[in-house]
């Protein structure tokens, strides 16, 4: 029987992970694995995600440049096979396996699982226990600029879209891993890149600015009539990686009523910017504490990066989550802010996003 005292008080709807990602390139290198089984493999299969409380999130469809690039680890930030362009084509192509890939977890899950369109079905997944896949791409590589493929994403399932990742495409730029340095680099959106935020405004598709640079963003903010939300990303103020968000563009989410999920990868957490492990519970609640005091209690959640980052020792994989609660509760986060942090501010900003 689970031991409660590591179950997560709250059911935990995250904002980003990499596990379609993960489980794909398993495939590729010959170490395919069942998501139905316990693996030492990767951050989150079923098996830990029903011990860890794990409901659900935003499932990111990101397509590599470099396949062998292990996330989880240490990579060179200037190593050029990281950031090469990804040709159109080729990442729909890479999209759709992954879109596939979710189908048929859903189909092999014996209704444990779901691909989930709207904020109610999540909710009724929530409730059914029943892990809730809401499906995201992360760098819009795969959409043409006549915005095809967006439509045809969109009946798919696609719900949230982040623009770019850290590096330059057809509609915007993405910031380098660096440390210390400022996310104002590089030129603002394109023309097709503003095209793509006013199509998701129609679709009700959720716009993310986590990896887009600060000139985009503002951009973004001009431009978009939803929330501004920032999947994974931390606070600049106590780690100034370029991928982080500085004072102003909290004050912009605070007043668009978006969100920040906090991400978990260290090197945007530990005000050094390295990746050591050994670092303290305290530096994610000092991050967490920062953005309720900076933007509202509702407009904080979780925003993991699982399977697509170096996580804390003290977390380790999906089954580590109880620690952070419990981290946010020695802190002084009271039940009501737990919960809204665990998964309503998720589903409130999807919310706002598709109305």
């Amino acid at each position: 029987m689970q031991n409660e005292t590591t179950k997560s008080p709250f059911p935990v709807f995250d904002g980003h992970n990499d596990t379609l990602l993960k489980l794909e390139i398993d495939k590729i290198k010959g170490k395919e694995r069942s998501f139905f089984d316990r693996s030492k493999t990767g951050h989150i299969d079923m098996v830990r995600a029903e011990e860890a409380g794990f409901a659900g999130g935003l499932f990111a469809m990101f397509v590599p440049s470099n396949p062998d690039q292990d996330f989880s680890k240490p990579f060179d930030p200037k190593d050029p096979a990281n950031y090469q362009p990804v040709p159109q084509k080729e990442a729909l192509e890479f999209t759709y396996r992954l879109i596939e890939r979710a189908e048929q977890i859903v189909e092999d899950s014996d209704q444990r699982v779901a691909i989930c369109r709207t904020p109610d079905e999540i909710r009724s997944a929530i409730d059914a226990q029943t892990m809730a896949i809401s499906l995201h791409i992360e760098g819009a590589e795969a959409i043409d600029t006549q915005l095809y493929a967006l439509e045809e994403l969109h009946k798919r399932g696609l719900r949230s879209l982040g623009l770019v990742w850290s590096r330059e495409n057809a509609f915007g730029y993405g910031v380098p891993m660096a440390h210390p340095a400022s996310p104002d680099i590089g030129p603002g959106l394109t023309g097709p890149g503003r095209d793509l935020v006013r199509a998701c405004n129609q679709l009700g598709i959720l716009l993310d600015v986590s990896h887009l640079n600060e000139k985009g963003f503002w951009d973004l903010a001009r431009i978009t009539d939803r929330p501004i939300v920032a999947s994974h990303s931390n606070v600049h103020e106590l780690c100034a990686s370029s991928r982080n968000l500085t004072d102003k563009q909290l004050d912009a989410i605070k007043e668009s009523e978006g969100l920040v999920g906090i991400n978990f990868h260290i090197a945007f957490l530990r005000p050094d910017g390295a990746y050591a492990r050994d670092m303290s519970l305290d530096v994610m609640a000092d991050h967490a504490a920062y953005l309720v005091d900076r933007v509202g209690e509702d407009c904080v959640a979780l925003g993991s990066d699982f399977d697509g980052c170096m996580l804390p020792k003290d977390i380790g994989d999906v089954t580590g989550l109880y620690r952070l609660m419990e981290a946010f509760d020695a802190r002084g986060f009271n039940s009501q802010l737990l919960e809204k942090i665990a998964y309503k501010n998720w589903l409130s900003a999807l919310e706002k996003a598709a109305a």
